[in-house]
């Protein structure tokens, strides 16, 4: 049963070094294919198989629950997900539907920092923008509409000014007020007050154009042109209202739009209602607009997904609490709350940062690439104060969204409930933010710890095999005082009970 410290001593001695060269070899050779399955399991399934049985078979007899594991997702999502899931084509640049003024707000922010907020590649495509909405074949025979023309390729912002009063000089032109309201205004008021002068103008181009739009492709095309206008001015005066703090007036503005417009879905008019009902607290409002626009066969957003993410978080968030959920398990309100919360930061995973105020905000850009860190700044920009106004659901945000990337297959870019990531986002948002901004880059899935332990495991007992070999008696030296201080404490207490025992027993012991 023991063993007496020379008995120890005379095994040690008979080990040879071939010996410690299979041990350690041999070591090596099975923690090396525990590794490979190990990696080869993590790439397929995106965990360690070692940790989840540990989780799944383990931890249950030990008395823990599992809260982490992936639910089964709703029929609407796996539809969803079906289909969406396509190759992913190049990432395509969207205006953004809550962009500023450039004289009232972002100019404003160049005299007081110094920096500049928007870069030359967001500007040139609101230039290209404005080309496109705001002009048509027909503007050479009209003289302020062919001011206004070459005005919007104007790359000198004071160069697009002066063309726009040289228009309003000779005529009535509601494209040159837009352009004095965007960006000769200092203030919101100034531009509500230019965009009311444009709307007059613009109503009566639109009537006229209206009345010939039948007489051919020409007239056709102006049509459609005083169309955009209109829907522009009517647009950014419902923000200048929500702006102004008439929240209300805004909101009746963009019903009216929406219900006088429901073709021009490309301007995204609900993403501003969405903002401006949340402002005024109509959950129920925002539940109607998100069951219209969160469908399968319309693009996502963030404030989309986000937005429902959001309500359904409002209804557990002010009780919830992790302790109590990892020793009861999640209800079912919650675990709709938190699979909405992993829809959202699957869409976009830099939104979570932004709300959680772990990384500083900026002035949203002109543009944004959808499931980029530029459309997550444009969403917490203004969205950040309606998460703060529902009593804990900064804090369920907070103990939930990191678990999105547990659930995602590997590799990253496979998807889960939307098409694959694009890996272009990064290139994009660094064209659409400014330099002194750090972009954010799509989280990477951290390697599991078992096989760095196998890894780190093999390396070590390749090494102990190697050096074994070259230097047999230097390793058995340094192998015989490791096992020997390893045998140290059992030594000890051997010793202790020898000296207790009486002399008889000990040696009817030792026999055993």
């Amino acid at each position: 049963m023991f063993g007496t410290e020379s008995s120890l001593s005379m095994f040690l001695n008979t080990l040879t070094p071939k010996f410690y060269v299979a041990l350690t070899g041999t070591s090596s050779l099975i923690s090396g294919l525990i590794l490979i399955f190990e990696w080869w399991y993590f790439r397929k399934y995106g965990t360690s198989f070692i940790e989840q049985v540990s989780v799944s078979h383990l931890r249950p007899l030990l008395g823990g629950v599992d809260n982490s594991s992936p639910t089964n997702s709703s029929s609407s999502s796996n539809g969803e997900a079906d289909s969406n899931r396509q190759s992913v084509s190049e990432c395509k640049v969207w205006r953004n539907p809550l962009n500023l003024f450039r004289g009232a707000e972002y100019n404003r922010y160049t005299w007081v920092t110094g920096r500049e907020p928007l870069t030359y590649y967001d500007m040139n495509l609101s230039a290209q923008d404005h080309q496109t909405f705001f002009t048509c074949d027909s503007d050479h025979l009209r003289p302020p509409d062919a001011i206004m023309q070459k005005a919007w390729r104007e790359r000198n912002p004071q160069a697009r000014i002066s063309a726009a009063h040289e228009a309003l000089e000779l005529e009535d032109c509601a494209t040159a007020y837009i352009l004095l309201a965007e960006e000769e205004a200092t203030t919101i008021v100034e531009a509500e007050k230019l965009f009311k002068q444009a709307l007059k103008s613009g109503e009566g181009c639109y009537r006229r154009s209206q009345q010939l739009q039948h007489h051919g492709t020409q007239y056709e095309a102006q049509h459609r042109r005083d169309t955009n206008v209109l829907v522009y001015i009517k647009r950014r005066l419902a923000m200048c209202s929500r702006k102004l703090g008439r929240t209300r007036e805004a909101v009746k503005m963009m019903r009216d739009l929406m219900k006088e417009f429901p073709l021009l879905s490309m301007f995204n008019i609900h993403e501003n209602l969405l903002e401006s009902l949340l402002e005024l607290q109509s959950y129920a409002d925002v539940q109607a607009v998100l069951a219209k626009y969160d469908d399968i066969s319309l693009p996502k957003s963030a404030t989309i997904c986000y937005t429902a993410a959001l309500l359904k978080a409002r209804a557990v968030s002010d009780k919830f609490s992790p302790e109590a959920a990892s020793r009861r398990g999640l209800s079912t309100a919650e675990m709709n709350a938190v699979e909405a919360i992993h829809r959202a930061v699957e869409f976009n995973p830099h939104v979570p940062k932004y709300l959680l105020e772990m990384k500083s905000l900026i002035l949203p850009p002109e543009h944004i690439l959808k499931r980029g860190d530029s459309e997550a700044i444009a969403y917490a920009f203004f969205h950040l104060q309606h998460w703060k106004r529902v009593e804990g659901a900064l804090n369920l945000l907070h103990c939930t969204w990191e678990g999105t990337f547990r659930m995602i297959p590997y590799p990253l870019e496979k998807g889960h409930l939307f098409y694959p990531y694009p890996i272009c986002t990064e290139t994009a948002d660094r064209e659409l933010l400014p330099m002194f901004h750090e972009v954010s880059v799509y989280p990477k899935k951290e390697l599991p710890f078992f096989i760095l332990f196998t890894a780190g495991l093999c390396s070590f007992t390749a090494m102990l095999a190697l050096l074994t070999h070259q230097f047999p008696e230097l390793m058995g030296v340094f192998a015989k005082a490791f096992l020997s201080t390893l045998f140290a404490p059992l030594n000890f207490i051997m010793e202790k009970v020898e000296s207790v025992l009486p002399s008889s027993l000990w040696h009817q012991l030792t026999r055993i």
